[in-house]
């Protein structure tokens, strides 16, 4: 009697087993049914879909990082810096216009500063001699004239407006020197509407801020001056060692190129960029000592903002407006100014040649106020 329950039990435990296996492949029947009926297909193929998807992405990838930089690396050049009969340095730069028989060319500021003559490095190793047209050190960007005869590719600029944090960025430029010539380095883009303090002219003081692009890709001495572009192979900004933080690593810069254009173009036509101009030299009240403040000029102990006139250009627009010197302009058309670095951004940034604007300022301890028409410098 119990072998008889016993053997039932395993017919039982049997048919379970079968009409569950039956039920898995009704229901896989069903689902597979119900998607196709629905237009989807189901794969079942396990044999390591996922890793092949991943092949695909990245060989698809690494072909538009390849055909970027083959897109690009044309218009990326070499320039030296020659200073009496010596080479004092090289960067890169970007051809970014042709026009007839002329090639125009963006690099930074510090690339060809304090050159006596420049020389331009194209892609196939063909030196040229350059023509400095215009250079702004508050943006760190200049623009130079070649022949157009060796050029064999200008530059797209793209809209810096469309990039975005995390897309693939490019940096291609000479790292070390000519020996180097045309590297690329890759990374993305890290952080966007950056404003780094640049001191301009080496007093430890920030002189500007720059807005610039952040990136990991590797910009290394050399590559100043040169692009940083996107997997479509256009220049979304030229990128600057001279701004980038020495103690930090991972951490590069670009002058986005909806900042560099508006540059570039004064540069190349005008051969300088014109800015609204006061006519006066000036020194941050937060950098002179309280005792000298409230003693020299009778400044009020409450009164900690402010920049300090420190001389007045005769026959300017400061000195028609009957600045002098010690003034302290603490005021601009009512918005505070903690900073010259405040000031000159707001100048630049909301005023044009010709506005009038109204200080605020503190001259033997009392307040007053003044209209000056602005010029250009």
């Amino acid at each position: 009697m119990q072998n008889e329950e016993k053997k039932q039990h395993r017919n039982y435990k049997r048919s379970g087993l079968a009409f569950s296996v039956l039920g898995a492949i009704v229901a896989v029947f069903t689902i597979t049914t119900v998607f196709q009926w629905q237009g989807i297909s189901v794969d079942i193929n396990t044999s390591q879909p996922t890793a092949q998807a991943d092949e695909l992405h990245l060989g698809e990838n690494q072909n538009a990082v390849t055909q970027a930089i083959d897109e690009a690396s044309k218009a990326v050049v070499g320039i030296s810096n020659i200073q009496g009969s010596q080479k004092a340095g090289t960067g890169s730069g970007v051809i970014y216009k042709e026009d007839g028989d002329q090639a125009f060319i963006a690099t930074n500021h510090h690339v060809v500063e304090g050159s006596s003559s420049l020389e331009v490095i194209l892609s196939d190793g063909t030196t040229v001699d350059a023509e400095l047209l215009g250079s702004d050190p508050l943006t760190d960007l200049a623009v130079l004239k070649i022949d157009s005869e060796h050029v064999e590719k200008v530059a797209d600029l793209a809209n810096a407006d469309n990039v975005e944090v995390g897309q693939t960025a490019i940096a291609i430029g000479n790292p070390l020197g000519m020996e180097f010539a045309g590297s690329a380095t890759k990374g993305i883009v890290s952080g966007l509407n950056r404003n780094i303090p640049v001191d301009i002219n080496g007093d430890q003081q920030p002189d500007w801020q720059t807005e610039v692009i952040q990136t990991d890709a590797a910009i290394n001495p050399g590559n100043s001056g040169g692009a940083l572009i996107n997997l479509q192979g256009e220049v979304i900004g030229i990128n600057s060692m001279k701004i980038a933080k020495e103690e930090v690593e991972g951490i590069g810069f670009s002058i986005p190129m909806n900042v560099a254009k508006p540059v570039i173009e004064d540069l190349e036509t005008k051969g300088e960029v014109e800015r609204p101009y006061m006519g006066v030299s000036l020194q941050d009240v937060n950098q002179v000592p309280r005792a000298a403040l409230e003693q020299q000029l009778n400044l009020p102990a409450d009164v900690t903002h402010g920049v300090i006139v420190r001389g007045v250009e005769q026959g300017s627009s400061a000195a028609k407006a009957g600045l002098e010197k010690y003034d302290v302009i603490t005021e601009i058309n009512g918005e505070k100014v903690e900073t010259l670095m405040e000031l000159r951004q707001y100048l630049y940034n909301k005023t044009e040649k010709g506005d009038s604007i109204e200080l605020t300022v503190y001259r033997n301890g009392q307040p007053t106020t003044t209209e000056l028409t602005l010029s250009s410098q």
